[in-house]
């Protein structure tokens, strides 16, 4: 990759797990009460159809790990665990009291924090518990995110039967001193093992993440821990440029000096290596950070143009309804989103109110559902297309005129009523997405909200 395009485009940007991004929002025109009749809404014309998706936020860790941008709550104390679920459950009941009929669960994510702090037995009290009052789609996507050094055999055993398919495990890099940085130790023997106990039980997509641009990490690092990977050949592999957010995320990730993190120049190599070790194993570059092996779901999803993305990354279906439950969860009623309290104190005291714990949303506009669609057609397909009559809006003129210069370096072709992004653009995809988003370009953040896009 040519350095002086790494110049040009290395900006501060969105990931795009939705659209308009959270910073955009208009809390302004937000009300809980009109939010609830735009789920209800899509949930009456799409429950039966294609059910919902569920995140579920689960935010304890015994440690923290510097590099991490979530909501989490760092304790060793496991007997916060069952008055968690209970709340859980409490906010599932308010959700199906709304809808008016039991949800057809289609999509469940398990994420945090690190979903197997819980016990077995406690997420099995959760699942079965959002079951009383819902039902199984027939066809299932029902995935967990995993520790390596604390996902046992029993969390595995008793998630497939309950139904899950799919784990990823964090790896990030196998280097010690990297590790020390990022305050996250996992020995490969660790990941082998969760990973070959993950194979046996029936799992049928084992991923893995890693993470690129870390602190003290080098190329050679990188090179390292892709031939262990190999060595366990993961269904799909997460290769995530680390966002770097402290003035957003706090002391959590000052771990480590700035002056610690490779360069842009030293970070796109390290994914340009990274991509080429990763293709010559058999794996397939799926939208953006994203891999999988062909005969991975994910894969397929792309070949039958189904892949979707929304706030749980890159899944292989779309649901109109998403319901996230949980500390600082974000639902998704596809004309409108809403985030539940972050801290949990605050979360607990609402719910014993009985009332949802929102405290935040944006309700999309006309404009707002076309540049999504395109911005969802670009982060899946790389790829989109308008018309007077279909997913056109009256900015589409002056975003061609912010991509001539993409077009004019070979990052994208602009066609008559069309855009498509080269091979050569992929690593640019983000920058793109920033043409149409007409949000950032109308309201330009006098301060750094973003990660870098490189």
């Amino acid at each position: 990759m040519d350095n002086s395009l790494i110049q040009k485009y290395n900006v501060a940007g969105p990931r795009y797990t939705s659209y308009p991004t959270v910073p955009y929002w208009n809390e302004a025109n937000f009300s809980v009460e009109a939010y609830k009749q735009s789920l209800k809404k899509s949930f009456s014309e799409s429950n039966k159809t294609e059910g919902i998706s569920l995140y579920i936020h689960l935010p304890f860790c015994e440690s923290l790990c510097t590099f991490c941008g979530c909501n989490k709550r760092i304790t060793k104390r496991h007997e916060v665990e069952s008055p968690y679920i209970a709340y859980l459950l409490e906010e599932w009941d308010l959700y199906v009291e709304l809808l008016g009929e039991k949800p057809v669960i289609k999509e469940i994510h398990l994420g945090g924090g690190t979903p197997t702090f819980f016990a077995p037995e406690n997420l099995k009290l959760l699942i079965d518990g959002l079951f009383k009052k819902a039902i199984k789609a027939e066809e299932v996507d029902y995935s967990l995110e995993g520790h390596p050094n604390n996902t046992k055999k029993d969390h595995l055993q008793v998630l497939h039967e309950l139904g899950f398919t799919r784990i990823s495990y964090g790896v990030q890099d196998y280097n010690m001193v990297v590790q020390q940085a990022i305050h996250r130790f996992q020995p490969f023997v660790n990941v082998k093992n969760a990973t070959e106990n993950a194979r046996e039980i029936g799992y049928s997509s084992v991923g893995h993440d890693i993470i690129f641009g870390l602190p003290f990490q080098t190329v050679e690092h990188i090179c390292t821990t892709i031939a262990k990977t190999k060595e366990l050949m993961p269904d799909r592999i997460a290769f995530y440029s680390y966002a770097h957010v402290p003035w957003i995320k706090g002391n959590g990730q000052r771990g480590f000096k700035d002056e610690d993190l490779p360069t842009a120049d030293v970070k796109r190599e390290m994914y340009e290596t990274g991509k080429k070790l990763l293709e010559e194993a058999g794996y397939i570059e799926i939208g953006m950070d994203h891999f999988a092996l062909k005969s991975d779901a994910l894969y397929k999803a792309v070949e039958d143009k189904k892949l979707h993305r929304n706030f749980m990354g890159y899944t292989t279906s779309k649901t109109k309804v998403m319901v996230g439950l949980g500390v600082s969860s974000i639902s998704d009623s596809w004309t409108g989103f809403a985030q539940n309290l972050k801290k949990l104190e605050d979360y607990y005291e609402i719910l014993e109110k009985g009332e949802l714990p929102l405290y935040r949303g944006h309700l999309l506009t006309a404009e707002d559902e076309v540049i999504r669609q395109h911005i969802l057609n670009l982060m899946c397909r790389l790829e989109t297309s308008w018309s007077k009559e279909n997913s056109y809006f009256k900015e589409i003129p002056d975003v061609l005129i912010k991509l001539k210069e993409m077009e004019a370096d070979g990052l994208v072709i602009i066609g008559s009523d069309s855009l498509t992004i080269t091979e050569k653009g992929r690593p640019f995809v983000r920058n793109v997405c920033m043409a149409f988003d007409v949000l950032l370009q109308r309201n330009k953040p006098e301060t750094q909200l973003f990660s870098m896009t490189v």
